[in-house]
């Protein structure tokens, strides 16, 4: 059957659905359980700060490095091909993670679930996009985008049970027969898609290579730094990863096709949001990277009560997000991109009245909730501004490179936060060093949000932003509901570079 004439209200129309929400559900879980299991995989593993550093960032990397890649290629062997392969990849190497005896195999096979991520993410969308009828895309993409929200609202509750009744290495090995289903539906109900004119524009393989040195040189460092790393090995790491980004850059500037084309920089408006993204997922990866931390070393709770605890948020986001975007069409993005990021500050700095023998509900809850507040009011306006900040025919490509922008943020503050607050070695295995070095952390993701908010007021004009955002593509997906990534995965034009 050919693409784009599928009804959402058929049979096959639902079985689509039922395959992408799996696929797209099967990598959120991970997503959102990972950090609540870092403490018990620390235990059991008898593994260093440092380790579980690499357990988050080596899925990170491979994942920053190739989503773009990973969409390109669907676009050019298929998208039910590609979908396909990244589910099959995903399962085997979350097998993999599952059944590691030890913290080096449990880290390779992260990186290796990286990969299977970077061509299952972008694959689910393309195929809502690609195979639906031109009627219902606008039904199938919502559909889409709110099951798969609830499937990561549900994630807490699944993967702290995991964590606290089978044990952590469930959260990676119900992704197989997660995947075996998918595989199946795959098999035999969706149809194949791709783009016939991406064969005609080469990927940028150089340039995805050099990328990915330079952001594996840079976290070795900063994790090592902490780690235990000789002083000649991070120095090593740090000149190459330096080395390979103005590399990057050289090879960006001279390439027909590149995968991030200077030109995009010219506009001052793309390179300020995307120097807001920069800060505003950095602040976001943080603090959520050690706040399970914080909950389940210093205050004593499971795995299941600490990733419930941040449920808040992401109910926030799946209610708020679509409606601080429509606002933002309407009075523009000055506002919401300034208060949210305030907001949010606000809500981190709350987060200082956490410590050993809090209550949840006076002192964790009104933190959560306040920003998930802030983030529900800056997502979608920043996203939709990225779109409004270069011309409408660059909208993909520019929502891409957004895209990716947020999960090296996250990367580089995973492997730098700890450096920076004091916490290596197992010394998050202490409740006091845990403690202090988490309120260390609250200052800086504060310090973070409040300088995007700066940059919002000073580079985000309301007078020439406002007309250009009325006219830009809405953002697509919200499944991400912001927290790792904007709300919107590459476009077409992102995947043709």
């Amino acid at each position: 059957m050919a693409g784009m004439d599928v009804r959402l209200s058929s049979a096959r129309g639902r079985w689509i659905l039922a395959c992408v929400v799996l696929a797209s559900g099967m990598a959120m879980l991970d997503g959102t359980v990972v950090n609540v299991a870092l403490p018990k995989m620390g235990r059991d593993l008898d593994a260093s700060l440092s380790t579980l550093q690499w357990v988050v960032n080596a899925y990170m990397l491979t994942l920053s490095a190739l989503l773009l890649w990973g969409g390109a290629l669907g676009d050019r062997i298929g998208r039910r091909r590609t979908l396909v392969l990244g589910v099959a990849w995903f399962a085997v190497a979350s097998a993999l993670c599952g059944l590691a005896p030890d913290e080096g195999t449990l880290i390779a096979a992260r990186a290796l679930q990286g990969v299977g991520g970077a061509l299952l993410t972008p694959g689910s969308l393309a195929l809502v996009r690609a195979v639906y009828h031109p009627d219902d895309q606008a039904r199938a993409v919502g559909a889409w985008s709110g099951l798969t929200g609830v499937a990561g609202a549900l994630g807490p509750f699944l993967g702290g049970w995991l964590i606290d009744g089978p044990g952590w290495r469930w959260i990676f090995l119900i992704n197989v027969p997660l995947a075996a289903v998918v595989l199946a539906i795959a098999l035999r109900h969706v149809p194949e898609s791709r783009d016939p004119a991406a064969a005609d524009t080469p990927f940028d393989q150089l340039g995805a290579a050099l990328a990915a040195l330079c952001l594996a040189g840079v976290s070795y460092a900063l994790i090592g730094a902490s780690g235990g790393v000789p002083a000649g090995g991070t120095a090593l790491a740090a000149v190459l990863g330096v080395a390979a980004g103005v590399a990057f850059v050289l090879v960006e500037r001279r390439r027909a096709a590149p995968m991030l084309p200077p030109s995009l920089f010219r506009s001052r408006l793309f390179s300020a949001t995307n120097g807001m993204t920069l800060c505003l997922y950095a602040g976001i990866g943080g603090i959520l990277f050690l706040l399970p931390v914080q909950l389940q070393v210093a205050l004593g709770y499971n795995a299941l009560e600490a990733g419930v605890a941040t449920l808040p948020i992401t109910v926030l986001m799946l209610l708020l997000s679509a409606r601080s975007g429509d606002l933002a069409r309407r009075v523009g993005p000055t506002v919401p991109l300034v208060t949210g990021p305030l907001v949010a500050a606000a809500g981190v700095l709350l987060m200082l009245r956490i410590h050993p023998g809090s209550s949840y509900a006076a002192d964790v809850l009104p933190a959560v909730g306040v920003l998930g507040l802030g983030m529900a009011t800056f997502v979608a306006p920043l996203t939709a501004t990225v779109l409004a900040s270069v011309e409408p025919e660059r909208a993909g490509l520019a929502s891409g490179v957004n895209n990716t922008a947020a999960r090296v943020a996250q990367l580089l503050v995973v492997a730098a936060l700890p450096l920076a607050v004091g916490l290596s070695g197992e010394a998050y295995t202490r409740p006091d060093a845990v403690n202090t070095s988490f309120h260390r952390a609250a200052y800086g993701c504060a310090g973070l949000f409040v300088l995007s908010a700066v940059l919002a007021a000073v580079f985000v004009r309301p007078r020439t932003v406002r007309p250009r955002l009325a006219e830009a593509p809405r953002p697509q997906c919200r499944a991400h509901l912001g927290v790792t990534a904007p709300a919107l995965e590459p476009g077409e034009d992102a995947r043709r570079h």
